[in-house]
């Protein structure tokens, strides 16, 4: 039995852009700069950030819900769907957030699905200018079924 399941992040990546009311601006910023790029590829967002996008850009943004509104949980789903290649997301370490619950499944599933994930603007730098950004990429998963199989207790 594999350990791990294989799937192709095709060549135009699906990318989840997520900022706290706090980071906002920053990812507006990042995101202006890196224009080029991103409009190489789709665009995925919760709520009040992907409209910021949206109009900052004038690119078309999936939008979900707002994050306190369950769009983090959104993403969190289109993850386990292989929906989403790539995850931004500016989240504030100093300011505490109602949803924080949600924050952290969020980056579980993203790691879980070995999807790349930045969370500060350096590490989403390295990202989007990696050369894989501009090819497919053969990614890596556990092979999950064997967690349905086995049974575990918490």
């Amino acid at each position: 039995m594999s350990n791990s399941s294989r799937h192709l992040i095709p060549i135009r990546k699906q990318i989840a852009l997520v900022a706290h009311d706090n980071k906002k601006a920053d990812l507006l910023d990042w995101a202006r700069f890196n224009r080029g790029t991103l409009t190489r590829h789709s665009i995925i967002a919760t709520g009040t950030t992907g409209g910021l996008i949206e109009n900052e850009l004038d690119v078309p943004v999936k939008k979900y819900k707002s994050g306190p509104l369950g769009g983090d949980q959104q993403i969190g789903a289109a993850i386990s769907d292989h929906e989403i290649d790539l995850l931004i997301f500016f989240w504030d370490p100093l300011e505490p957030q109602p949803h924080d619950p949600d924050i952290k499944a969020l980056l579980r599933l993203a790691v879980l699905y070995n999807i790349p994930t930045a969370s500060n603007r350096a590490t989403a730098d390295f990202i989007i200018s990696s050369p894989l950004m501009q090819e497919e990429y053969e990614n890596s998963t556990p092979d999950l079924a064997r967690y349905k199989n086995t049974k575990r207790t918490y």
